[in-house]
């Protein structure tokens, strides 16, 4: 049974959380999908660093392919310009403008990946698991993918259309390299059977398995109708088919076959994050790969599912692709990270609509967070002089608000740093601020500020105390989601000169009671969520 991403471990005894990103085609920007899975691997690594593990965090981009060449054709450019170009003015700013704390970015023209795809694939022939052959069947140039005729549906003139591209597909013949994908069936399903959250979501599970249980087929690995590839080492007037050059990356980018230590103490990644149409590439071939070179495969392949617009995926190809940007410039970036993550269960498809965004925004972050910030910090500046108070007078209503914060972590933990479950463990943390605005209004300490007594102000410091406490804890809760704004209410509360960088905070002591020490300064700063202009036109 080959190890899993979760078993292995370097030479210092402690592996890498590794979580990679598809790589993605560089045809044109990236637009909303791309940045979906982005941002979610972003939040699990960030995440995992607030646990105090070594995390490695990958994404990129997938340059070869007849896809790429007819682009860069298209645009009359080589395809070298053509990616080089997308890459430094689009996808590397995409990443950097959205928060993403990426370790690495892997190109597959790079040398460092080119020269060791080749190798891989070298020493798969030398052991005899590749062969010469020919191969004639319908070709997705948008999927570089071949496809089986069930796969394809038909336009109303009786056209073969892909089902994910709904284009007409183009019939290959050509001479190639196989991959001896058959004789691995036996071996994925003893995979799935011994891990059965191998694959995630369960409906992802059950697609494989009933694909791999039908009999696999030996996998084309070359070219040779076009050149923008890596050439086949043994046989230059192929290059090596674009998919297997691209998954190789996941290994590549941490030290295969250049650094024995880096690559011990990473590789495989425990998650590889995907969307649902590179399902098969991901849980079928790549670990098949794996086993062929007796390489341990991954911990978790996590399907999301697709990002919906009028009905559509969203994509270029039916133009209903929209940039980041677009939402970013009015609803701010970290409003942005959270949106998605929040209103989407992640592995399941998810409707995008500007009225949805705006209304959870304005209920949800505006009123019920930003709101009770800013509240809080102006109590305490008012009644105190911007000093947080001592808490000398807690009874069972706060009692009620410490044991709210404390289940609202163990269940963000779980459900994010484990269950991969973004939504749940955002919506546990939003319901604890909601706890914190009712223990508010229940109080109210605007009414009990007005008894001068020892007894009265005693009780509305202690009030003000559990609410700033509670944001202490908000704000290392939601720093993996969107960091700039918890940074902005750490500052407020004071928090960094007593307790340290905010990210340095252990995700699961946020609800240790007490962190926050009487006499922090509390400033008001600026709002967090500012109220929405008019949608742009």
């Amino acid at each position: 049974m080959a190890a899993t991403g979760s078993e292995k471990q370097g030479g210092d005894g402690v592996k890498s959380f590794y979580v990679s990103t598809p790589i993605y085609y560089v045809n044109d920007a990236p637009h909303l999908g791309h940045a979906y899975t982005t941002v979610a691997g972003d939040v699990l690594t960030r995440w995992h660093r607030q646990r105090g593990e070594k995390v490695w965090y990958l994404t990129g981009t997938d340059e070869h392919g007849q896809k790429i060449m007819r682009t860069a054709e298209a645009n009359d450019v080589t395809p070298q310009a053509w990616c080089d170009k997308l890459v430094e003015e689009a996808w590397k700013p995409l990443w950097e403008h959205l928060n993403i704390a990426n370790d690495d970015f892997i190109r597959t023209t790079e040398k460092r990946h080119t020269d060791r795809v080749q190798e891989f694939v070298q020493d798969l022939y030398d052991k005899d698991q590749i062969y010469k052959g020919g191969y004639e069947g319908p070709y997705c140039v948008g999927c570089e993918e071949y496809k089986l005729p069930g796969d394809l549906i038909e336009s109303e003139d009786g056209t073969k259309l892909c089902p994910i591209h709904k284009k007409p597909v183009e019939l290959l013949k050509e001479e190639n390299y196989f991959f001896k994908l058959s004789e691995y069936g036996p071996k994925l399903m003893e995979l799935y059977a011994a891990n059965p959250d191998f694959i995630q979501p369960e409906s992802a599970r059950n697609e494989i398995v009933n694909f791999v249980k039908q009999g696999l087929q030996d996998l084309s690995i070359s070219r040779s109708t076009f050149d923008w590839g890596v050439p086949v080492p043994w046989d230059p007037k192929h290059v090596i088919y674009v998919w297997i050059d691209a998954l190789l990356n996941y290994a590549t980018a941490v030290g295969y076959g250049a650094n024995q230590e880096k690559f011990d103490s990473t590789f495989p990644a425990n998650v590889h994050l995907i969307g649902k149409d590179i399902l098969r590439f991901h849980s079928v071939i790549w670990p098949a790969m794996l086993m062929a070179q007796g390489l341990p495969v991954p911990g978790k392949v996590v399907a999301n599912g697709w990002l919906m617009v009028g009905g559509e995926k969203m994509s270029k190809s039916n133009l209903t692709g929209i940039k980041p940007q677009d939402l970013t410039s009015h609803f701010g970036v970290d409003a942005y990270r959270w949106y998605f993550l929040r209103a989407i269960a992640y592995g399941s498809d998810g409707s995008f609509s500007w009225e949805d965004f705006t209304a959870r925004y304005t209920s949800e972050l505006a009123n019920d967070y930003g709101n009770l910030a800013s509240r809080v910090a102006a109590m305490v500046g008012k009644y105190f002089g911007g000093a947080l108070p001592e808490d000398t007078a807690a009874g069972e209503a706060e009692r009620a608000v410490q044991e709210g914060l404390a289940q609202a972590v163990a269940i963000a933990d779980r459900k994010i740093g484990d269950e991969l479950d973004f939504q749940g463990g955002i919506l546990a943390i939003f319901d604890f601020v909601k706890q914190v605005n009712g223990y508010i209004t229940e109080q109210e300490p605007w009414k009990v500020a007005k008894d001068t007594s020892p007894e009265g102000q005693a009780r509305l410091a202690t009030i003000l105390y559990t609410a700033a406490e509670s944001l202490r804890g908000v704000a290392v809760l939601l720093n993996a989601v969107m960091p700039e704004t918890s940074q902005k209410l750490w500052d407020s509360l004071g928090a960094e000169a007593p307790l340290g960088a905010l990210a340095a905070q252990p995700v699961q002591d946020a609800g240790r009671w007490g962190r926050l020490p009487a006499g922090a300064t509390v400033t008001k700063g600026a709002v967090l969520f500012p109220r929405l202009e008019e949608k742009p036109a």
